[in-house]
């Protein structure tokens, strides 16, 4: 088959290589792709945001199967226009997909469904939010509605910080049309994870658990980001809380999407909160997670283009996962500064080294390739996945790795797993 990946992340560089795995996969294409995805496949420039391009690409190119990596896309309804053309596209359709894209239709499908979730209000100015975030105090969530690539949430342990979050989203405007509402929810305290199924609309296939580090430094101090880095499985999810997580979360939003005549089709992501072994969802995406992807995929044996094309053909009941006796650490690499400003164009070196390394495994994120270099493009710039069948060695071949790249400025966090300690 003739592949593309929208994307050109470090969850588009792991789709990508574990595509390039499949008996499947006879030609693989990026759009755009970064410097890591040239090694595997070809990158066309083309932007992840410009569905046009992407759909007349595919038509002139006869591609079979696009694997659509990043919610925007997805949101502007990718999947829709793809198919229109008689072209297989992997993920929910523009209406599925609102259940990331609007907080608020999240939310409110939480609690028409019976799914576990804190305690929300929603506002559309500013003077309404901030009546009521002094009326109910701090610590206290405040998310812009849309979608704000991961950092539009404010997890505020003071109600100044909650009073700047929505300066930042009302009067600044900084999310634009994303920040037009705002849902504000009660704070949960406990510990995250990450819960990933392939549903066809009908049946679903769970993935393993995996655990995100979401503020830039380490303890989960300072602002939140993309994700620092992620580990699976996470063993915070034993067999009974993930039996729990299927039957009452996941099986009742598949079952949920399609009473509202949004079969959902894809990857569904559930950010949860674990309090006292009970999980709530602090958020569903509509895509992989990116870092937890990173995690995930070098785990998976079995071939995901043969899970894709059955999730787009309604027979996941025909198949099964299959998944390695192993963990794998995923950090990432980041651009000094980021999510705040950061630079770009910094040349990066140590890879070579690195790619001799036994069970290490570097994705690319926010990389270029010029003059036959790697410089850095993105505040996230690379991940650094080992893996193994001891946690701690997984987690020590990330770090060894790490310590043969350098760029200027790379800043990263050293306690990526550390969690899982108390678990294991």
């Amino acid at each position: 088959m003739r592949i593309a990946v929208v994307g050109g992340g470090g969850r588009e560089h792991a789709l990508a290589y574990k595509i390039k795995e499949s008996k499947l996969c006879d030609k693989l294409y990026c759009l755009p792709g970064n410097a890591g995805t040239a090694a595997i496949a070809e990158n066309i420039d083309i932007s992840a945001e410009d569905i046009d391009g992407i759909v007349d690409f595919c038509l002139k190119n006869k591609i079979e199967l696009v694997a659509v990596g990043p919610e925007n896309p997805l949101a502007e309804g990718i999947v829709d226009k793809l198919e229109e053309k008689g072209i297989k596209a992997f993920g929910p359709k523009k209406q599925a997909a609102q259940i990331e894209a609007s907080k608020s239709f999240a939310k409110e499908f939480f609690k028409k469904y019976e799914i576990p979730t804190a305690e929300y209000e929603v506002f559309d100015n500013y003077e309404q939010a901030k009546a009521y975030i002094e009326k109910v105090g701090a610590p206290i969530v405040v998310k812009a509605d849309g979608l704000a690539a991961g950092k539009g949430v404010t997890v505020a342990k003071t109600e100044e910080e909650a009073f700047k979050a929505l300066e930042d989203i009302f009067i600044k405007k900084r999310f634009k049309e994303a920040g037009k509402r705002v849902v504000i929810e009660e704070f949960l305290e406990g510990e995250e994870a990450s819960f990933l199924i392939f549903s066809d609309g009908e049946h679903i296939l769970p993935m393993i658990a995996a655990q995100d580090h979401k503020p830039v430094f380490n303890n989960d101090e300072g602002p939140n980001t993309g994700g620092m880095g992620s580990y699976a499985p996470a063993p915070i999810v034993n067999e009974e809380l993930k039996q729990y997580i299927i039957d009452n979360i996941m099986k009742k939003a598949i079952e949920g999407m399609k009473n509202e005549d949004s079969q959902y089709k894809g990857v569904l992501y559930a950010g949860l909160m674990i309090k006292e072994n009970k999980p709530y969802v602090l958020e569903f995406n509509c895509r992989f997670g990116d870092p937890e992807t990173q995690a995930i995929l070098p785990l998976l044996e079995s071939d995901i283009v043969e899970i894709m094309l059955a999730t787009i053909d309604g027979t996941l009941n025909k198949h099964s996962l299959k998944w390695k006796d192993a963990y794998a650490v995923s950090v990432v690499l980041a651009s000094g500064g980021y999510p705040l400003n950061y630079e770009k164009g910094k040349e990066i070196t140590g890879l070579d080294e690195v790619e001799k390394l036994d069970d290490v495994i570097v994705f690319h994120a926010g990389t270029k390739l010029e003059n036959g270099k790697v410089l850095t493009n993105g505040g996230r710039v690379l991940n650094v996945v080992g893996i193994d069948k001891e946690f701690k060695k997984a987690q020590q071949k990330a770090y060894d790795a790490i310590k043969l790249i350098h760029f200027d400025k790379m800043h990263y966090r050293t306690d990526i797993g550390n969690k899982a300690y108390k678990h294991l």
